[in-house]
């Protein structure tokens, strides 16, 4: 038993009257907000204009939230739709359901790759390059990553293995994963966010010193992010489907880092400029 551990919350919902204000939302929402402001400034620092990266979030949010929810429901199909999935087919798609796993089911890589579609087609209306909104948004979505990733401490979900550690996480006895006599397990989520706040101050330092740009910074931030989802994800003892005694998300991460560092070295010469918009252009110009 450890002397000193995390208390997990009692609840994760609060009712605001007849308002349900649940604890992963926000703490999913406030990410996303701490990520455009944090990806505003430094747009504007680099002389874009003013307002650009609001204007490329209400593109990238909701592709995002399609992307998240669809990475879930394919790397975890069994849930909705296997013989004995515990969830109906159409929580699938209803991710505030009470009756389904609610705001649970949202993939980080699923909300990156089709968030990244919403940006560029923004980017192309406004005539901005891609590369240099991802380069300014990498640290920015570390940062959000970080506050975003504290929903799974109020839905007391997706944490680690038993442990003595004075930060272990006090989690219910009961729920999926927990052992019988065991109160504390590792708190995975708290190791990711404050991987991924390290990750952000690094990628910060590493823009400033290097001047990356064509998305080399970007690159870093998904080499990074995923060297710390490797071992993280090692820890869970959430199901999941495993290839070789790996689990899923783990061979994504091998693929990813493998990915970014060839990007990075594909395009260490490259200098052009990119441009950075202004007035908005027809959909149709390219």
């Amino acid at each position: 038993m450890s002397l000193a551990s995390i208390p997990s919350p009692s609840e994760g919902v609060w009712h605001l009257g007849p308002l349900p204000i649940r604890g992963y939302t926000v703490c999913v929402m406030l990410g996303v907000v701490v990520a455009v402001v944090v990806a505003e400034r430094r747009w504007r620092n680099r002389g874009g204009t003013p307002g650009t990266m609001l204007d490329l979030a209400t593109w990238g949010i909701p592709f995002g939230i399609v992307g998240a929810r669809l990475y879930h429901v394919i790397t975890d199909w069994q849930l909705y739709f296997g013989p004995d999935a515990p969830h109906r087919p159409i929580d699938a798609i209803l991710i505030w359901s009470d009756s389904g796993p609610g705001w649970r089911g949202l993939g980080v890589w699923g909300a990156v790759a089709l968030g990244g579609v919403g940006v560029w087609i923004a980017c192309r209306r406004r005539g901005i390059a891609l590369s240099a909104v991802a380069d300014t948004v990498a640290p920015a979505v570390a940062l959000g990553q970080a506050v975003g990733r504290w929903c799974n401490y109020f839905n007391q979900e997706l944490f680690g293995g038993p442990t003595d550690l004075p930060w272990g996480l006090e989690i219910e006895a009961g729920r999926p994963g927990t052992v019988p006599g065991v109160t504390t397990y590792h708190p995975t989520f708290l190791y990711e966010s404050l991987w991924s706040l390290g990750l952000a101050l690094a990628l910060i330092w590493a823009g400033r010193r290097f001047e990356l740009r064509h998305g080399r910074l970007f690159a870093l931030y998904v080499a990074g992010y995923t060297a710390g989802r490797f071992w993280i994800e090692g820890l869970r003892v959430d199901p999941a489907n495993e290839i070789l005694g790996m689990r899923l998300n783990q061979w994504t991460s091998v693929a990813l880092f493998l990915g970014a560092l060839a990007y990075v070295h594909l395009t260490r010469k490259k200098r052009s400029e990119e441009p950075l918009g202004g007035e908005r252009v027809p959909a149709e110009v390219g």
